[in-house]
């Protein structure tokens, strides 16, 4: 058990680093936005996983699926906001 939860909470600090370098490597902004929402998906779900493995369904891992949804859906929110703003500023329609 205690593997597993090691395992996943490494696999959200590599999701975490992957992020970050593709963020260092994309130019553009709205590929930026990508890579931002590939971690807080991928890295949340990491988290989840390992904290249901440590606790089992507690309010711990309630509160982590309360804030994973809040942000995909607040999240998805702001990238289209900011897309729109980019292409908007760059002479788009």
């Amino acid at each position: 058990m205690n593997l597993a939860v090691g395992a996943f909470l490494g696999l959200a600090v590599a999701v975490c680093w992957l992020g970050a370098a593709g963020f260092a490597r994309l130019r553009a902004p709205l590929d930026r936005v990508h890579c931002v929402t590939f971690v807080n998906v991928a890295g949340g779900l990491a988290l989840l996983v390992a904290a249901v493995l440590a606790d089992g369904v507690s309010d711990r891992c309630l509160k982590i699926l309360l804030v994973l949804v809040v942000n995909l859906v607040g999240g998805a929110v702001v990238s289209h906001m900011t897309g729109r703003a980019v292409t908007q500023r760059a002479g788009g329609a």
